[in-house]
């Protein structure tokens, strides 16, 4: 007997619903379920599908921690319970094990790991005794947590201005904003690209100044220097200040799943000082030789960190193999300036940041660049869309500030999807998008 059936399509996809006995006789359901049917086929309709048109687009962040923990499930599970039947939940055999992994992977002598990056920055200030009256330069260009630290300790976050091509600070400007009250400089490695420090720490020595650097988004980042008479030796970086401080949180190339940090240094003192300052300055007997805090790096995180430290470098390739991917894919399009690395810098690619030049003709590009990015169901970051000091928390302390180029960089940035767990058909898919864009 030949059954009835109804031929529903949405593009090449076609559904055949047969009217077999499990529908019963009745006419009434036969009719429910071809409607509720004929609903959701309308609702596929509207969802932006792919080249083919027989799937709807998987939408993509630009970043996707869930996905990193999934590379790696059974190993972080397996951390985490080892870690719960341990009965040590703080300052344990984990976070021992992970500073000492951590540090040799840095090439230092010193790790030692707090609560979250934050917290990094601002030990590694106190530890140096800067605080009230004292001067830290920075960068504008930055997330807000480089000037809360600095904030925290007391000191004052003075700002030089930027280079336009890749937001790094602009060294050429440091010595227009240094004066006697200054005791540090906190480099920000932006998006994952190094400064240049060899410059960096020769302005540092003339100035007499301690540079601190802010590697939150450049864990794996390494540069090469160069020395008269000597071939170029390769750093990473945080390696190169007199402390180096880490953001763990869960979107940076070494994400733990929840907050975490750490602080690296060559110097023994310095480390001991850090220990005593993220644990209420406490001896081994518990008395506070020092007032100190409470910022210490979580044993589960640590756990979670051990099992991913061993995969940074293959991911950080990952990222670096779809950062020349764009690259490529996008140079040929005038209205973009794409984040091309400098010489001797070999960047961790946290993210993937480029500039939209808008006109008088179309002053708003990058806005209507990322909402079009949007009707495709990529989602694009803003890194960052204000300047620290125009901020409301901190207009008041720099009421006539303007950095101008800072000012113009912060209206173009548009950061582009870029994880190690994204396909290459996918960042073809953004490169096409965008191409589409400007095809218009």
């Amino acid at each position: 007997m030949t059954l009835p059936f109804l031929t529903l399509s949405c593009g090449k996809t076609k559904l055949r619903l047969v009217k077999t006995s499990k529908f019963g006789d009745s006419q009434a359901q036969f009719s429910k379920i071809i409607a509720n049917l004929e609903v959701t086929m309308s609702v596929v309709k509207k969802v932006p599908m792919t080249e083919d048109a027989t799937l709807p687009l998987t939408p993509l962040g630009f970043a996707a921690p869930k996905q990193q923990y999934l590379a790696q499930k059974n190993e972080i599970d397996q951390a985490i319970t080892r870690v719960l039947t341990s009965e040590q939940y703080i300052l344990g055999r984990e976070v021992a094990a992970f500073e000492q992994e951590f540090a040799a992977y840095c090439g230092v002598a010193h790790a030692i790991g707090v609560a979250n990056g934050t917290d990094a920055l601002h030990l590694a200030l106190r530890a140096l005794n800067i605080g009230a009256g004292d001067e830290v330069i920075t960068t504008p260009m930055t997330a807000v947590a480089t000037v809360a630290a600095i904030g925290m300790s007391g000191a004052k976050a003075v700002f030089a201005d930027i280079r336009p091509e890749h937001g790094l600070l602009d060294l050429a400007k440091l010595s227009g904003v240094v004066t006697p009250r200054c005791r540090a400089i906190m480099p920000v490695h932006l998006y994952g690209h190094p400064l240049n420090m060899a410059e960096l720490l020769a302005w540092a020595a003339q100035h007499h100044v301690a540079v601190i650097e802010d590697c939150a988004q450049a864990v794996g980042a390494e540069i090469d220097l160069v020395a008269p008479n000597a071939p170029l030796t390769r750093h990473k970086m945080g390696s190169l200040g007199v402390m180096g401080c880490f953001s763990f949180y869960p979107t940076k190339n070494l994400g733990a799943m929840g907050d975490g940090g750490a602080v690296i240094t060559q110097d023994a003192g310095l480390a001991a000082k850090l220990r005593g300052l993220r644990q209420y300055g406490w001896s081994t007997s518990r008395n506070s030789e020092f007032p100190g805090y409470n910022s210490r790096l979580d044993e589960i995180q640590a756990a979670i960190l051990r099992v991913k430290l061993p995969h940074l470098d293959a991911n950080n390739l990952r990222r670096r193999r779809i950062a020349e991917a764009y690259l490529h894919g996008l140079s040929g399009i005038p209205d973009l300036r794409l984040p091309w690395p400098t010489a001797n810098t070999h960047p961790a690619w946290h993210l993937f940041v480029m500039q939209c030049r808008s006109s008088k003709q179309s002053p708003d590009l990058r806005d209507k660049l990322k909402e079009y990015l949007a009707s495709q169901r990529i989602h694009a970051g803003i890194h960052y869309p204000v300047p620290i000091y125009q901020q409301p928390a901190y207009r008041q302390a720099y009421p006539h500030l303007s950095l101008p180029v800072t000012e113009a960089v912060t209206a173009t940035v548009l950061s582009l999807p870029i994880y190690p767990e994204l396909s290459l058909v996918e960042v073809e898919r953004v490169i096409r998008a965008i191409k589409g864009f400007f095809a218009q």
